[in-house]
Parts: structure tokens; C-alpha cells; sequence
């Protein structure tokens, strides 16, 4: 029995697509939930083969959608490792594998972005070193898909199943851990009705060559963020990390309440506030990224209102260029 196997506590994937036998797959004793999101009709692309040529070959798979995302403290587990014991239990129960592939084999940052995968701090993914795994149950319409990711100190795993019936997930001797949430604090960044997700937020950059930045928390009047928790900040980083060629500003901007100097200087502490919060959270290359404040110099709405006003109060990302 290796390391990764010793003290396994038991997810059971139960669902009446398969009467003869319940899909039970084991996992590390010290590895907790992180993330859940469930979905009870919908429709998963189920990578069939590796990015190529502008392209991602998938299978569309209908029907309920469980996913999962853990945590596994450990030092040195490669994200291989995680993967390879859940790969055999798999075959073991009978699913073909359709797709087994790491990093520049999947498609690098191209395929990370073309897969369904759950926000950051739940799940987290290394640019640079993950492992994905799908499967299919011949003759049913249901598939599993793996994504592991290692970082320092911990693994990271993604458990995606769908099938014809909802699946029901049971957890046995550890507890749900969901990252705590801080208070809610009064923002002066907008909040829109429907923020943009991360994939939302890397196609404005590479179309737009800018974007707005969401969910920023900043108490009225304050220059640091109250929580790093965004997901878009994570994405963010992991795009610097693989594209080394590509360098961002940080851009502060406020409304017309106060003088231009004050508001430029506030502007400005808060895109430092960001631009650190990328480098010392979630690990990207300071080289690559300015910081700067326009106050209200730049505004994109109104300010004779409160929602122009609010609008105006933001912070955004430009690319200033992209060598590769």
C-alpha cells in the first residue's frame, strides 16, 4: 500500500444509471472539501483528446452534474500521484478512459481554460503542472472527469460525474472545510447583477486588451483589500504564469467626489493593493505588472449619478503587450 493510499476515507457516487454496482473511489484521509457546486440538468463538455489547433475535442454529456473540489495537504505529491490510485479504481469498475494527459500534453493554458473548472481558493490549478483524466461507463451516459494540480504543500483534486441520474456524494470521517468568507464590507467598486466569470474576464483581455476587475473588497474610504479571495485575481496569475511575454497595468480609478490629487493617490494605493495581492498570494511575476491610479480622469459613466458614480469607482487590467 503506498502513502497516498494509507487511511482512505470513501466517496460514494450513487446514482440508479448503475444498478449493479456503486462507483466508490478512495482518497487521501487528510483531504477536505473545498468546493461543491451541483447542477441537476446540464450539459458537460467532456474533453475526448488534448487542445490542438484552435480546437478541443469533447463529448457532450447530459444530465445531472456533481462537482467536487478537495484539498490534500502533503510536500512533494505531484499531481500524477493524486491521479494514478482514482485512474485504476475507474478502470477497476469499469469506465474507459478516454483522455490521460498532464500539462503541455493536454494543451497547456489553452485546455486549462477550455474545461470546466470550479473558483479558486476551492480549487486550485498550477499552470504549469496539472494532470486531467475523463472517463466514460460504456453503454450508460455517464462520465468522470480528474483534475489534479499540486502546490506547495498541498494537491489539489477536481471530481466531476455526470450521469443520467443525480449522483449522491457521501463523505465519511472528514468534515466539509470550505474556506472561510469574510464579513461583507461596504464596497466603493461596483458590484454588476451578473459579475464576469475568470474565462470571461481572459477573453476581454485577449480581445479587448482590458477588463474590470469584480468583487474587490474595499471599505469605503480604504486603500487595502479587506479579503484576496477572487477568483478573477487567480486567474489572473496564472495567466501571467504562462504567458512570460505578456505584461499588465493595474489601474486604479475613482468619481468626482474630493480633489484629483486625493482621488489619484486613493486610486493608486488601490491597484498597489491589487498588484500585491497577485505577486504575494497567488504567485504572480511581479515583473510583469504595473500598478497606477487615474482618479477621476478616466471615467466610463456618468458621475451627475449614483450609479454613474458607483461605475466609475473601479479597478481594471491593461495589456500593455504581449511578446509571446
Amino acid at each position: 500500500m503506498t502513502k497516498l493510499t494509507r487511511g482512505i476515507f470513501a466517496i460514494l457516487l450513487i446514482g440508479t444509471a448503475w444498478p449493479a454496482h456503486a462507483l466508490e473511489l478512495t482518497l487521501p484521509a487528510s483531504a477536505t472539501e473545498t468546493e461543491a457546486r451541483d447542477s441537476t440538468l446540464d450539459q458537460e463538455a467532456v474533453p475526448t483528446g488534448p487542445f490542438a489547433d484552435g480546437t478541443l475535442p469533447v463529448r457532450i454529456v447530459e444530465g445531472p452534474v456533481t462537482r467536487r473540489a478537495y484539498r490534500i495537504p502533503s510536500s512533494g505529491m505531484t499531481s500524477f500521484q493524486i491521479l494514478a490510485p482514482i485512474r485504476t479504481q475507474l478502470e477497476t469498475a469499469g469506465y474507459e478512459v478516454l483522455l490521460d494527459c498532464e500539462t503541455d500534453r493536454c494543451g497547456g493554458f489553452d485546455f486549462r481554460f477550455g474545461i470546466d473548472v470550479l473558483p479558486a481558493p476551492g480549487m486550485y490549478v498550477n499552470i504549469r503542472g496539472f494532470h486531467f483524466i475523463s472517463a466514460a461507463l460504456p453503454g450508460t451516459d455517464s462520465a468522470v472527469t480528474l483534475l489534479a494540480s499540486a502546490a506547495s504543500g498541498a494537491g489539489y483534486l477536481q471530481i466531476v460525474q455526470i450521469g443520467s441520474d443525480k449522483a449522491t456524494v457521501n463523505i465519511s470521517n472528514v468534515a466539509a472545510t470550505p474556506e472561510p468568507q469574510p464579513p461583507a464590507a461596504q464596497s466603493n467598486v461596483p458590484r454588476t447583477p451578473t459579475p464576469q466569470t475568470p474565462g470571461d474576464l481572459v477573453t476581454q483581455l485577449q480581445t479587448q486588451g482590458r477588463a474590470v476587475l469584480h468583487d474587490l473588497d474595499f471599505a469605503v474610504g480604504a486603500t487595502t483589500l479587506s479579503s484576496t479571495v477572487n477568483p478573477e485575481l487567480a486567474t489572473l496569475a496564472e495567466l501571467l504564469q504562462a504567458r512570460r511575454g505578456l505584461r499588465i497595468a493595474v489601474v486604479g480609478h475613482t468619481d468626482t467626489e474630493g480633489g484629483l490629487q486625493a482621488n489619484i493617490n486613493i486610486s493608486r494605493a488601490r491597484a498597489q493593493a491589487v498588484r500585491s495581492a497577485l505577486i504575494n498570494t497567488f504567485n504572480a511575476p511581479a515583473a510583469q505588472i504595473d500598478a497606477e491610479g487615474m482618479g477621476y480622469l478616466a471615467p466610463i459613466a456618468s458621475n451627475l449619478t449614483p450609479e454613474g458614480r458607483d461605475a466609475n469607482r473601479r479597478v481594471e487590467v491593461i495589456v500593455l503587450s504581449d511578446d509571446g
